[in-house]
């Protein structure tokens, strides 16, 4: 296929670097534009109340009218999530295989966008033609079918995004990489990679699905009583895993967990997931089975099935709930602050009687590829230049230290930060500016309208509470009409800090008294006083710093 002469390549991270999900880059191929995957990440502790996190898309938003497509690498929501946002910025076609272009209209229902979106079905044999460039795939092997690897042909050489990927010798037919189309791409030429860094830190190879498979039959057919096991919903091939074992060691699977609901017709209908009908139970029907016949699976989206299960150890799940003997399984792993509370998660299913399998007893293998799987990639593409992609600065830095062991100079790898702007040119990779990526937070319907002050004010509230203080005052006789009255919420217990409280009431007064007799005053200059006084003499008592909150208000009783 003939190749346009290409003057300028560039790339382009908005998220998925230096963090975990968020998954979105831009690759700039003279006048067209790219997007590779739309991803959102789930919210870090200090986030409070904030649902999701998408990437900043300011810069896609001042470039619409040079965005060609946007080309998605699998269903996972750290790489579809932010689709539905996008598209409602900008109108471009959105390329995608079967199962996840089924997903992502799947979420952007969930999301509740219901504008136009122009789906374009591919497969590892398509290939997509633009102006500076042209487009094809290849299959990968992940935890969800229909994963493929993106390959944009320029005249310099080829850019692949790998996705996310790793190389399972015992694959499935749904699972396989194309191995051998991979090679071919790296005879032909590939100028730059972007890879799947996730690992990077693990050495060896990921253990097979195989064993998994294994496992899992052997904790299956062991068990007394009851199977609870804990999974993501969109980890197709850990609940294909249950159901062949459940269906192996002659037992029943009840579904636990809204998100899997969604999907599992979705999946049965496309046939991503192959589950005999008679194993299928609804959660009231468990108790006409013997507990050694029962497997319950909890799904969801991120900590949702940990949560699940602590509900369940709590005895305050509205339908199932641990009891002694029971085998609970944890077939995800936790990311990133989600360890202490699935830690904290096992403690309690073991305190309620359960014999858990997690942690270093833990039934799960890895969706990506470990150290050696990342240089098997390197060595099949041959890339002249390299960027880890996907993952915390600690595993792009691990990944980069591989693609030096596999021979690629250190001066042709750049190690990305989001928004960076890396240009190929002259044989040289180089980070030329930085364009705006930072975070839009979804809090509800809201988007973006929750910022740094606003999480500011949660954090205060969160750690010394809330002090509210109302004040009626009569402004025609200039004096105070009722209070002060002094509301505390997380701070103090009103009744047990009494003496603290006529205090601070006094402090108020004072304060409101000397301003009224003013000829004239401020009000937002009397709050300021109230807060000031009250905040230096709450500190001195407490150590705390409540956020206050004054409420003036006026009545003129004058006749």
């Amino acid at each position: 296929m003939k190749k346009k002469i290409n003057e300028t390549i560039k790339l382009i991270p908005l998220g998925g670097v230096g963090e975990l999900g968020k998954n979105m880059y831009i690759t700039e191929v003279d006048d067209d534009l790219f997007i590779i995957d739309a991803g959102l990440m789930f919210p870090e502790n200090e986030m409070l109340g904030i649902d999701i996190v998408i990437p900043e898309l300011t810069y896609i938003k001042e470039n619409r009218d040079r965005v060609r497509a946007i080309f998605l690498t699998h269903g996972h929501e750290d790489h579809i999530g932010a689709l539905s946002y996008i598209l409602r910025e900008i109108q471009v076609p959105i390329y995608g295989t079967r199962l996840t272009l089924a997903m992502a209209k799947a979420k952007m229902k969930e999301q509740e966008y219901y504008g136009p979106a122009d789906f374009r079905l591919v497969d590892s044999e398509t290939v997509v033609e633009f102006e500076s460039s042209y487009v094809s795939f290849f299959r990968t092997n992940h935890s969800i079918p229909d994963s493929i690897g993106i390959t944009i042909h320029t005249s310099e050489g080829a850019i692949v995004h790998t996705g996310d990927f790793k190389f399972d010798q015992a694959a499935s037919r749904m699972y396989k990489p194309e191995i051998g189309k991979m090679a071919r791409i790296g005879e032909e030429g590939v100028l730059c990679l972007l890879s799947d860094s996730m690992e990077a830190e693990k050495p060896g190879y990921t253990a097979s699905e195989a064993i998994m498979a294994r496992e899992l039959n052997g904790v299956f057919s062991h068990a007394k009583g009851r199977v609870i096991a804990a999974c993501f919903a969109s980890d197709l091939i850990r609940i294909q895993h249950v159901f062949d074992s459940a269906r192996d060691s002659s037992r029943k699977v009840a579904v636990v967990g809204k998100s899997l609901k969604k999907i599992y017709d979705l999946v049965i209908e496309l046939g991503y997931l192959e589950v005999d009908e008679e194993v299928l139970i609804s959660v009231p029907e468990i108790k006409n089975y013997p507990e050694d016949e029962v497997v319950i699976l909890a799904t969801g989206n991120q900590g949702e099935p940990i949560e699940v299960l602590q509900k369940m150890a709590r005895q305050s799940h509205p339908q199932v709930n641990i009891k002694e003997g029971d085998t609970v399984i944890i077939a995800a792993s936790p990311l990133g602050a989600n360890e202490v509370f699935v830690n904290k998660t096992i403690d309690i299913l073991e305190r309620a009687g359960a014999n858990v399998f997690a942690g270093k007893r833990a039934v799960h293998i890895s969706s990506h590829g470990s150290q050696e799987e990342l240089k098997f990639m390197i060595n099949l593409m041959n890339p002249k230049f390299f960027i880890p992609v996907h993952g915390e600065y600690k595993m792009l830095k691990a990944h980069t230290q591989l693609a030096m062991e596999c021979g690629i100079p250190k001066e042709r790898i750049h190690i990305p930060d989001r928004g960076d702007v890396i240009t190929l040119e002259k044989g040289k990779i180089r980070s030329t500016e930085k364009v705006a990526a930072g975070n839009i937070l979804i809090d509800g319907i809201g988007v973006g309208d929750v910022g740094n002050i606003v999480l500011r004010d949660r954090r205060l509230l969160s750690q010394d509470g809330i002090l509210i203080v109302v004040v009626t005052l009569n402004k025609a006789e200039r004096k105070i009409a009722a209070g002060p009255e002094i509301i505390s919420r997380g701070f103090v217990y009103v009744r047990e800090s009494e003496k603290l409280m006529e205090e601070s009431s006094d402090i108020v007064k004072g304060i409101v008294e000397k301003v009224i007799a003013k000829p004239s005053f401020d009000w937002a200059g009397l709050k300021q006083d109230m807060r000031d006084a009250l905040s230096q003499q709450l500190y001195e008592k407490t150590k705390r710093r409540p956020m206050i909150m004054p409420i003036l208000m006026e009545v003129n009783t004058r006749r």
